[in-house]
C-alpha cells in the first residue's frame, strides 16, 4: 500500500498489516491461537502466540483483504468470537493506518480445550 505526500511517498507492508491484525487477533476473548492456512492430516497445528502467520493480508488497489485462521476456545461461541475478531481486527488496523479495511475473513481451523479447566 503506497501513499504520495508533498513530501514524499509512505509505503505500508503487507507484513506490517499482518502484525498489526495478529496482535488485535490474539487479544480477542476467545481466541487459542493463530494457526497454519494449510491442515496436515485434519489437525490445526497451533503456532506460537506472537506469530503473524495464520493472517494473509491482500492488497487490491486501495482494498486492504484480510484473512485470518485461528483457533478458539472450546465452549465458547464460535460466532460471537469470529465476529468480534473481526471487529477488533477492522479497528486496529484502521485506526494504526487510516485507510479502511474491505474485508476481515475469519477462518475457525479449530477448537481447543482450555488448559485452565478445573479436573476431578
Amino acid at each position: 500500500m503506497t501513499e504520495e505526500t508533498r513530501l514524499g511517498r509512505i509505503e505500508i507492508s503487507p507484513t506490517a498489516i499482518a502484525g498489526i491484525a495478529s496482535q488485535a487477533v490474539l487479544n480477542s476473548y476467545g481466541v487459542v491461537g493463530m494457526a497454519s492456512k494449510s491442515l496436515v492430516g485434519g489437525l490445526a497445528q497451533l503456532l506460537q502466540r506472537d506469530s503473524r502467520r495464520g493472517v494473509e493480508v491482500r492488497l487490491e488497489g486501495n482494498r486492504i483483504i484480510i484473512d485470518l485462521y485461528v483457533v478458539i476456545e472450546y465452549g465458547t461461541r464460535i460466532s460471537t468470537v469470529a465476529h468480534n475478531i473481526m471487529d477488533s481486527v477492522e479497528f486496529s488496523v484502521e485506526k494504526t493506518l487510516s485507510v479502511p479495511v474491505s474485508q476481515v475473513n475469519v477462518h475457525v481451523q479449530g477448537l481447543r480445550v482450555s488448559d485452565l479447566e478445573i479436573r476431578d
